[in-house]
């Protein structure tokens, strides 16, 4: 065969693989509304700088027919490319090829872009869409999945590692994005769940629908498995890019810097006035977030999951950083079970690759209950204070209303090697509020007192003293505990200035193997 043969061969090779199922299932993954694996990949990535990897795979498998069907590139598209001009490496499940199952040289592929991925030290997107295991591969197809997993498990906090979820995920095949550092689901055609609505129906008589089960609205408000919800799949893949720049290529690196003119001392006015007089009023704190931030630019992550916290990256003078903060318009910004696993996991996140963090404290307490507590309040809530004691990246916290009792030491408190700690002038810092703090303090008195105007304005006047003395920011100023008191409209300014001075900060924890957070 001549060369001008061989590569026309060689072109028309790829052309067969570019249509992975044939022209009929790409028409019919676009009449679902969905995109195939490469326009989800064109999209993604900078235009040009895919690079295949493993176009011409094939699986190995004989059964039940299987011998007479075989596609180039065997239902994954995997290689690398760029975003932003960052390198990144990249699968993308493709659905028309065997419904997107996964075979043992489907997963081999995506082992190699993994391995090359952690030998570079650059980040992981994998975009889902799959029936699940290749049945006619048996074994072989659960030994693909399982070495995915151990390699996700290799990778956690070494290289960042997204999932977007465009397409059905489920049974096993659900552990790889769980594994991963953040999930994007759309809401138009993903799902996730680890046994389906006939099994569901069979075993618990529950009638579920896909969606209802495992769609994206469930995964982003009930179980929290999905951090981000995007309309459709092309917004589901600019969050991925939008994420991306707030993060570094691997865990030895920082986050990269932007470009930054918005002013360093640029003052909020509104601020001085955002805090109500009354402490039992709530406000949103995404107003803060927003008014401090460069740019007013603050991507929320989990954002109707816990709403009772906020998770999200921003910019301080073109530096990123990870901002937790209660939000005092739900549930009074109190932690529950669901707030302190979410909270924990970003802060996690945030310290395995060298990103900041800004807490921003209005916290009444832990939530009461039978519920909470049956439901292990006591390891959840640990889990958020674990997190914060075991983080070395800097920390700059600023109480701007209520931080009581354990939910302030919680809350990246000094005490928890919080870097530089801040209040506002309104902060009330204590054991409890004063409402619970009279009624135990002074019962006696109280119970003594017969008439009840008498005992309603005692009431007042000791509360009022225990605020005085007890729960403001001077109290705790004077031990240290917060380093200064500031004026709330230079808050931007004085989170910029403690990240200058942190920039070169040095902290390490004891050797061991691994630690044993409370599960």
């Amino acid at each position: 065969m001549s060369f001008e043969k061989k590569i026309q061969e060689l072109l028309h090779k790829r052309e067969q693989a570019k249509l992975g199922g044939g022209i009929k299932r790409i028409e019919a993954q676009h009449k679902k509304g969905k995109l195939t694996a490469r326009e989800r990949i064109e999209l993604l990535l900078d235009e040009g700088s895919f690079e295949e990897f493993d176009m011409f795979v094939t699986h190995r498998c004989n059964e039940f027919g299987l011998d007479e069907q075989k596609y180039y590139s065997d239902g994954v598209i995997t290689g690398f490319g760029t975003i932003d001009g960052r390198l990144v490496y990249v699968y993308s499940q493709d659905f028309t090829v065997f419904g997107g199952s996964l075979s043992l040289a489907y997963a081999e592929k995506i082992c190699k872009i993994m391995d090359k991925a952690m030998k570079v030290g650059a980040p992981v997107i994998g975009i889902n869409d799959s029936g699940g295991a290749r049945i006619q591969e048996g074994v072989n197809s659960l030994a693909g999945y399982a070495e995915i997993f151990q390699r996700n498990i290799n990778a956690s906090g070494v290289i960042p590692q997204i999932t977007g979820i465009f397409g059905p995920c489920a049974g096993g095949a659900v552990y790889s994005p769980a594994l991963t550092d953040f999930i994007v689901m759309s809401k138009e055609n993903s799902y996730m769940f680890l046994t389906g609505p006939k099994v569901v129906k069979t075993v618990t008589g529950e009638v579920v629908t896909d969606q209802e089960l495992g769609g994206a609205m469930t995964h982003g408000t009930k179980s929290g498995v999905a951090h981000f919800v995007s309309e459709d799949e092309q917004e589901g893949i600019m969050i991925m890019r939008k994420l991306l720049s707030y993060l570094p290529q691997n865990n030895l690196e920082d986050p990269p810097v932007v470009p930054c003119d918005d002013p360093i001392d640029r003052l909020e006015d509104a601020l001085n006035n955002i805090i109500p007089v009354n402490p039992n009023k709530p406000y949103d704190v995404k107003d803060i977030i927003y008014s401090i931030v460069d740019y007013q630019e603050f991507l929320e992550v989990q954002r109707s999951y816990a709403p009772n916290i906020i998770t999200g990256f921003a910019h301080f003078n073109g530096t990123s950083v990870g901002i937790v903060a209660n939000q005092p318009k739900y549930l009074a910004g109190v932690l529950d079970i669901n707030a302190s696993r979410k909270a924990a996991r970003f802060v996690r996140f945030c310290d395995a690759f060298n990103i900041p963090l800004v807490t921003l404290v209005d916290v009444p307490g832990f939530l009461p209950g039978t519920v909470q507590e049956f439901g292990a309040i006591i390891l959840h809530g640990a889990k958020l204070l674990y997190a914060y004691g075991e983080a070395t990246v800097p920390k700059i916290t600023v109480v701007l209303r209520k931080a009581y009792g354990g939910a302030y030491c919680v809350m990246s408190s000094k005490h928890l090697r919080g870097d530089i700690n801040y209040a506002w002038p309104m902060a009330e810092i204590a054991v409890m509020g004063p409402k619970g703090a009279i009624e135990i303090l002074r019962s006696k008195e109280i119970n003594a007192i017969e008439d009840e105007e008498e005992r309603t304005n005692y009431i007042i006047s000791k509360e009022k003293e225990y605020l005085d003395k007890f729960a403001t920011p001077y109290n705790a100023a004077r031990y240290g505990y917060i380093d200064d008191v500031i004026e709330p409209r230079n808050t931007r300014f004085r989170i910029i200035r403690a990240l200058q001075s942190l920039a070169t900060k040095k902290d390490v924890n004891p050797p061991k193997k691994h630690s044993n957070i409370p599960l």
